[in-house]
């Protein structure tokens, strides 16, 4: 099933948040110092982050990912009873420096062996993007960051993954898209992507148009 999947497609498309990089190692790192909200702040932050893109998309009111996640943030702080401005500043720096999923650096490296094109297709802004890339030393296995901030709008309008398109030079049939998100996975499998849903988390389907054509737990599962 693999090798078929991966024969059909010129580029391997990456979304970034939760699919390479994972979200909840900021507030990980400050686990002592949110002390027992920890987890709960960073679920919020994340539900909210999401949230404000689709609400700005569907507002047309678009700032960078990175207004966004501060934004996100001071809500979960906030609904928490938070109000420690260095715990602020510690987490959004935090952000900066995700850590990428440990299997990351080997599987996009193996893919990029196969002849194909690697590329990240995110939300992040284009200094966010730079900064995880960086940090996780994944530059040498990425041909391109493509960044959403050029169109001003959010993931699922299908104008982010004609943005990959044109981006890449190719058909929504070359490209093996891949993301943790499942309803990123249902957006570009609607416009035309071949899609793979890395299913971290055991999450239920959800109830949106677009299938993908295979689903895993971590994103190594692909090469199996």
């Amino acid at each position: 099933m693999t090798s078929v999947i991966f024969k059909s497609v010129r580029h391997a498309v990456f979304d970034a948040y939760g699919t390479l990089f994972d979200v909840h190692s900021a507030a990980s790192r400050y686990q002592a110092r949110l002390g027992e909200q920890a987890q709960a702040v960073s679920a919020l932050w994340r539900t909210k982050q999401l949230e404000y893109t689709w609400l700005r998309s569907l507002m047309q009111r678009y700032v960078d990912f990175w207004k966004v996640t501060q934004d996100a943030l001071d809500y979960a702080l906030d609904s928490h009873g938070i109000d420690d401005n260095s715990l602020r500043k510690d987490l959004l720096s935090a952000y900066h420096e995700l850590s990428c999923y440990p299997e990351v650096p080997e599987t996009l490296s193996k893919i990029k062996q196969m002849g194909l094109g690697t590329a990240i297709l995110s939300n992040g802004s284009p200094e966010m993007l730079e900064a995880g890339v960086s940090n996780s030393n994944l530059e040498k296995v990425l041909d391109s960051i493509i960044s959403v901030d050029t169109i001003e709008i959010f993931k699922p309008s299908p104008i982010v993954y004609q943005l990959a398109t044109d981006q890449l030079s190719c058909n929504p049939e070359e490209i093996l898209f891949f993301s943790s998100n499942a309803w990123d996975v249902s957006g570009a499998a609607t416009f035309g992507f071949q899609t793979v849903w890395v299913n971290r988390f055991a999450q239920a389907p959800e109830r949106l148009p677009g299938t993908p054509v295979m689903e895993i737990k971590t994103l190594d599962a692909v090469l199996e």
